[in-house]
């Protein structure tokens, strides 16, 4: 975008200082929005955390039996657990919206409780557990990357504010009334000049008459 060029006019001049006031109302509110962006990102760090310590966690449980998923006949666990469907809602996070789990479905399954063997109902859970987890996980990430991407943008329009656009308004107002000054005085100078012609003309006028 190519910059404005001002005028040197009272009206520029008011112009430059009406958008200084709104730079300077609008820069506390971008700022105000970063702090919450910057807290809301801790918190969901925090919340990646736990949830990636919960994943760790289920994931030594079932590797104590992990491979024995192939021994039982006819019970395929992988495709049991693995969901048809991870549904989704959304909410706004400082301004932001973001996804946030709301349900898993996983196939129905049938198989007989009577030719496996007692551990695979609490095996399967287990594994559903995790691919939640993992869903869970998997949504917060994009949640944080969402966060993170605003807070990028939001830091960028606080830097234009405070490097560009208020110090650029200051010295367009700054050059502005230096340029008015001088026009000013500039008049003055030539007002004294016409005057002090016209009181020679009139001087001259009257010792022409008295000469006369």
């Amino acid at each position: 975008m190519a910059k404005r060029k001002i005028k040197y006019t009272r009206t520029e001049l008011k112009q430059q200082r009406d958008a200084l006031k709104r730079f300077k109302r609008y820069l506390p509110t971008l700022k105000l929005k970063q702090q919450q962006v910057q807290a809301s990102i801790l918190q969901t760090l925090e919340m990646l955390r736990e949830m990636q310590k919960g994943v760790n966690k289920t994931e030594g449980i079932i590797s104590a039996y992990d491979g024995l998923y192939n021994d039982v006949a006819g019970v395929n666990f992988r495709k049991m657990a693995t969901p048809d469907e991870v549904k989704t809602s959304t909410h706004s996070i400082a301004g932001v919206y973001v996804p946030r789990f709301k349900q898993i479905i996983f196939p129905s399954h049938d198989y007989s409780l009577f030719a496996t063997a007692p551990w695979v109902d609490r095996a399967l859970a287990d594994l559903k557990k995790l691919n939640r987890q993992r869903a869970e996980l998997g949504i917060l990430q994009e949640c944080l990357d969402l966060l993170q991407a605003e807070l990028k943008k939001v830091m960028q329009r606080v830097n234009l504010f405070e490097k560009v656009m208020i110090p650029n308004t200051l010295e367009n107002i700054r050059r502005i009334r230096i340029a008015l000054g001088d026009q000013m005085t500039a008049g003055v100078a030539r007002a004294k000049i016409a005057k002090a012609k016209l009181e020679q003309k009139e001087h001259a006028g009257s010792v022409e008459a008295i000469v006369i």
